[in-house]
């Protein structure tokens, strides 16, 4: 199976990430959002679809001072690998 999912850089500064994540929708944006912005380090996280069926998510990640996006960003994903794995793990063993 392909994955066509593929993050596009918009604005990248010292405290404040924007990207597009191509090929995905929902759940992915609202996990990581969730996340995110369960860090402190973390001033906020949101993410927006312009359209429901042909838009693409747009995520702006702002940091306190000090703290990069992208180390934010690459432990949420980190962190989100890691639930779906114990999610997936819940599952197998119930099945």
């Amino acid at each position: 199976m392909a994955n066509d999912t593929n993050i596009e850089i918009n604005v990248d500064k010292t405290l404040e990430l924007e990207i597009t994540i191509h090929g995905e929708s929902h759940g992915v944006c609202n996990a990581l959002r969730h996340i995110l912005m369960q860090n402190p380090d973390v001033e906020y996280a949101v993410y927006n679809i312009d359209h429901p069926l042909t838009g693409e998510p747009n995520m702006t990640i702002k940091t306190k001072r000090g703290k990069r996006p992208r180390v934010a960003l690459k432990q949420a994903a980190e962190e989100l690998i890691e639930q779906s794995e114990e999610f997936k793990k819940l599952i197998e063993d119930a099945l």
